[in-house]
């Protein structure tokens, strides 16, 4: 009996001592834009190791994420591609105050497919992205709503390429989507982030539009108001930190924070 006994103390202790799997209350869920994905998948991996706490992303344009969380959708931090959709949180109080920080920076570049005869456009006032995408047409994400479509309209707004390449747009749902028809060679010619060009092998940049063509690229991050959970600053603490930075600085994005301790 006593044998017996002992053996069952011992599975008591032993799974005790074991660690545990990530409960409703050790996972946090972030609502991220698509062009994140690759970067912040490593970055969350990293948290996870850290931390014990699970990251589950959605990744989508900063757009239709932000409405969705208008509209109910749970989840504890938003990651915008730009800072107006952030704005639109902010102004619906659907942020926590004094967590907004403006975390990353990105470049516009123009890509083709790898195998185009494309392989370097001056990109300046007056360039003519119609005449170069021939018969073909132009990838772009949504410029109605989506970050990278808005970026990319006031870029060619401000060269005066705009009125010649708007008949040409094929326009995407998010810039992740803009890419893979370059990628595919659905389209000659895409105006995306340099850090989404990076990487997909399938295409490669020709130009990069200059920096006061649009408003600076700006990923602001935030936790959000509905959310309970209590790893919220701690994820937020971590996306600061010297290991995140040397993450999406590996990807191509600027930093645009001084970064944490750990």
């Amino acid at each position: 009996m006593l044998p017996r006994l002992f053996a069952i103390l011992g599975l008591f202790a032993a799974l005790a001592a074991a660690p545990q799997q990530a409960s409703a209350q050790e996972t946090i869920t972030v609502f991220t834009a698509a062009s994140l994905r690759n970067a912040l998948d490593d970055v969350d991996a990293a948290f996870a190791k850290a931390t014990g706490v699970k990251v589950t992303a959605s990744y989508a344009a900063s757009s239709a994420l932000a409405k969705q969380i208008t509209q109910g959708a749970p989840a504890d931090v938003y990651v915008s591609a730009n800072i107006k959709w952030m704005d639109f949180l902010d102004q619906k109080k659907l942020l926590v105050r004094g967590t907004r920080v403006d975390l990353l920076g990105n470049r516009l570049v123009l890509i083709a497919p790898k195998e185009s005869k494309l392989n370097h456009v001056e990109i300046a006032k007056g360039f003519d992205i119609a005449k170069l995408a021939g018969s073909g047409r132009i990838a772009v994400a949504d410029v109605k709503a989506v970050p990278a479509g808005l970026y990319a309209k006031a870029a060619l707004i401000s060269l005066a390429a705009w009125k010649a390449a708007e008949p040409k747009l094929a326009q995407a749902e998010n810039v992740r989507a803009t890419l893979a028809y370059v990628a595919r060679g659905e389209t000659p010619l895409g105006i995306v982030y340099a850090t989404d060009a990076k990487i997909e092998p399938k295409v490669k940049i020709v130009g990069t539009f200059p920096v006061g063509s649009h408003r600076a690229i700006t990923y602001p991050v935030a936790g959000l108001a509905a959310s309970k959970n209590v790893h919220v600053m701690r994820y937020l603490h971590f996306l600061q930190t010297q290991a995140a930075k040397a993450i999406f600085e590996k990807y191509g994005f600027s930093f645009l924070v001084p970064p944490k301790t750990s």
